[in-house]
């Protein structure tokens, strides 16, 4: 008895066991299957639903399991049609209907109320938690005001120093990558400004002074033909680390209509002194306010060269156009260098040289040997890099003619005046450089100061025939730093000794 019972629950089990394998086959809807996927086998699907779609002109026959039927065949919306059925390639001959308008057959009412709904909801939350963030930092800046007894609701221009344009850009919530105000806020920046004068034209266009928020600034408004410069400059202000005392700090980029013609802008910090090659006209100089300059340029030109690794780090940027009218004087007659449009950028991590599609050519006065004869490897980075220090001896010379030394000071002239005319041919420049290999003079009177003579010594080896002979950045702002300490030193010790 006890065996017949055994074998009847074993049949039993079997039973059971066969009609759940046949109904869960059974459960598995055999679909139509054709997308440009590749995920279809042999054209069909198993699921629980079949569907056929049709999404601006692109159709699709597949299959899937309930727990995603509400959500896909309840959907409707121009330009977009689903069809859902649950019979075995019920979607093989399913197309798109005669009136592209036509409402799909599955349609949940509840959840074309409940979507929007809840979608006003968290556009609501999200508005008054922005509102009220914009208060708090709003109170905040307000309180900061108050404790540096300033007013802060409209920025001014220090009479002592250069403009501080921190506040502008805390107003703004800029990400902190040093790059200029968040790209949404460029795209207005040009409604926003006032152009008060010209201070400035060139090959590229004009430049103006303009007012933005009570805070004056520069407007480079670049000419149609020069459009890449402007192309290139947003390019590297806007996905580089930049933000550097020596670097003319960047605002933001922008293009408008003006007089039914389109204008490229480059809004920047205004510095009222103007270029290096305005000031050396009508100022002199003396050895310590020198050393300060050329330090300034180095250390500029240091922070271009060097890449930096991090996760907001930078590329190597080579200037390319390195001259006295591309670097600009602060009030505190530091400098800073301006103008990337020829600019080359290299990052280590991938090798990548990117020297961009600018036709321009830098300027012929300030070229180095290599460029002028054509022999610069333009496929190396350091190429770039060490045209970049002929040029910074350059521009120490022109720095250091306009310094006085034992009341004797020499007037203005830029590099090899007088062996070329006031704009030299390419060919000129090659002679004089390349085939005579001459360089600027120097007057016997920068010998005679510890200063002048340690530049001196610079500039020659900035100006090596052979590029690889050439100091780097680095170096260069190292010894002038040495310098400017050991000069320091000497100022306190003649204080203690008096």
């Amino acid at each position: 008895m006890g065996r017949s019972a055994l074998l009847v629950l074993l049949i039993l089990a079997l039973v059971s066991w066969a009609t759940w394998v046949v109904h869960a086959d059974e459960a598995e809807l055999l679909c139509a299957c054709e997308n440009i996927k590749g995920s279809c086998e042999n054209a069909t699907c198993k699921g629980d639903v079949c569907f056929y779609s049709w999404v601006n002109m692109y159709q699709e026959r597949g299959c899937f399991s309930n727990e995603y039927r509400l959500e896909n065949c309840g959907s409707s919306f121009e330009g977009f049609y689903i069809n859902c059925c649950s019979t075995k390639l019920c979607n093989l001959r399913t197309t798109l209907p005669p009136v592209q308008g036509t409402e799909p057959p599955e349609r949940n009412l509840e959840l074309w109320i409940a979507v929007p709904l809840a979608l006003l909801f968290m556009a609501a939350v999200a508005l008054c938690g922005l509102m009220l963030w914009l208060r708090s930092k709003r109170t905040h800046c307000r309180l900061l005001g108050h404790e540096e007894g300033r007013d802060v609701t409209m920025v001014k221009v220090p009479s002592g120093e250069d403009p501080t344009y921190g506040e502008l850009f805390d107003e703004f919530c800029t990400s902190g990558s040093g790059t200029g105000l968040p790209y949404l806020v460029q795209r207005t920046m040009a409604r926003q400004i006032s152009l008060a004068e010209c201070v400035g034209k060139g090959r590229y266009g004009e430049v103006w002074r303009g007012t933005w928020m009570g805070e004056s600034v520069a407007v480079k408004i670049f000419s149609s033909r020069d459009e890449q410069s402007w192309f290139r400059e947003t390019e590297i202000y806007n996905t580089v680390q930049l933000r550097h005392d020596n670097i003319l700090g960047f605002i933001a980029s922008d293009m408008t209509s003006k007089n039914s013609s389109t204008q490229l802008w480059l809004i920047t910090h205004f510095h009222e002194l103007g270029s290096l090659y305005d000031v050396l006209q009508y100022s002199t100089l003396d050895p310590d306010s020198c050393l300060q300059m050329c330090l300034s340029v180095a250390c500029g030109l240091v922070h271009l060269h060097t890449e930096i690794f991090s996760s907001q780090g930078k590329p190597a940027i080579a200037h390319r156009d390195l001259k006295s009218r591309n670097v600009l004087v602060k009030r505190n007659r530091q400098c800073c260098i301006a103008d990337l449009g020829l600019a080359v950028i290299h990052s280590q991590s991938s090798d990548d040289l990117n020297v961009g599609n600018n036709p321009r050519v830098g300027t012929k006065r300030y070229m180095a040997p290599e460029v002028l004869d054509e022999t610069i490897r333009v496929d190396m980075f350091e190429s770039y890099k060490q045209t970049d220090i002929w040029a910074l001896g350059l521009v120490f010379w022109e720095i250091t003619r306009r310094t006085i030394v034992n009341g004797i000071v020499e007037e203005y002239q830029p590099p090899f005046f007088d062996m070329v005319p006031s704009d030299p041919s390419f060919e000129e420049m090659k002679k004089v450089v390349c085939v005579d290999q001459q360089r600027p003079s120097l007057h016997n009177r920068m010998h005679s100061h510890p200063i002048l003579s340690t530049i001196v010594k610079i500039m020659k080896e900035c100006w090596s025939q052979c590029p690889a002979a050439r100091l780097t950045a680095l170096r260069v702002k190292k010894t002038l730093s040495k310098l400017d300490q050991e000069h320091d030193y000497a100022i306190d010790k003649i204080k203690q000794d008096l």
